[in-house]
Parts: C-alpha cells; sequence; structure tokens
C-alpha cells in the first residue's frame, strides 16, 4: 500500500504547525506553559525566539508548518520506497 506524499505533508503541516501555535498562543496567556517546549523549538528554528510575542508565534507557527510538510513528504517519500524494495525482493 502507498503513502500520498502530499497527503502525507498536508497532515505533517497541520499537526507541526498546529502544535507550535496552540502552545504559542497559550503561552501568551499562561506564561509557563510550555516554556521549555518553546525555548527548544526556538533553539532548532533560526528566526523564532520564545520572547512571547504574537510575532514570535507566528514564525514559529510558519517555521512548523514548512517542516512538518517537509518532514511527512520524506516520512511518506521513505515508506513508499521500502514496499517497494520489499516487493521486488
Amino acid at each position: 500500500m502507498k503513502l500520498s506524499g502530499k497527503s502525507m505533508a498536508f497532515a505533517g503541516t497541520v499537526l507541526w504547525g498546529g502544535a507550535i501555535l496552540f502552545v504559542g498562543l497559550i503561552n501568551l496567556a499562561l506564561p509557563t506553559f510550555g516554556l521549555r517546549f518553546l525555548e527548544m523549538i526556538g533553539s532548532v528554528y533560526p528566526f523564532f525566539h520564545a520572547s512571547r510575542s504574537i510575532g514570535d508565534v507566528l514564525i514559529g507557527t510558519a517555521d512548523g508548518l514548512i517542516d512538518g510538510a517537509i518532514a511527512g513528504f520524506l516520512f511518506a517519500w521513505l515508506y513508499n520506497l521500502r514496499e517497494q524494495t520489499a516487493r521486488t525482493s
């Protein structure tokens, strides 16, 4: 069974971008919520800083959307490659 690269990219986009947006927005209301998570994300994404501003939440979300799409597509591609190799062996 093949996985759709486009569908997996969309799922990764929604999940990872949504997670960063969700935690970032809650952190704006409750300053201690998800702080370590946001600091970790800030250490990975060069333009995101955990400075508790709406601009940073949007930048982190955009980074997460792009990263999630790439990760989802690569997952589907690798899965399909393995499936194809297993069938020919």
